[in-house]
């Protein structure tokens, strides 16, 4: 069994956790945020069997686009200690950062 976690840009979240549960993959959604742009973000998490993980790789690439977006940068005198970038800049943004973690054990606890 392996334990992903997804990172992806909040307005792919929504569309992509879709996508993942008509598939019949349980996701869980937890909000965050990156630290360069400090734009919001989400974290999924998906516990799936080893032979799922290519499925899921490929719902999260054929969802998760890249795409170009200009960045107004914060002022310093806000954030003490973020690199000072003077004027609005294009980053590349969207697509995924996925990590794959193998799992020793999994309980579903139920109450019952």
């Amino acid at each position: 069994m392996k334990l992903l976690i997804a990172i992806v840009q909040s307005e792919d979240a929504d569309r992509l956790i879709g996508e993942l549960v008509n598939e019949g993959f349980r996701v869980t959604r937890i909000a965050s945020s990156g630290a360069l742009l400090r734009r919001e973000n989400a974290s999924l998490l998906l516990g799936v069997e080893d032979h799922q993980v290519t499925r899921v790789l490929s719902i999260i690439r054929r969802t998760c686009r890249r795409r170009k977006e200009v960045v107004i940068p914060y002022a310093p005198a806000l954030e003490p200690g973020l690199l000072w970038l003077p004027e609005n800049f294009e980053v590349e943004v969207g697509g995924a950062t996925v990590f794959v973690l193998p799992v020793d054990r999994v309980e579903r606890i139920t109450g019952d």
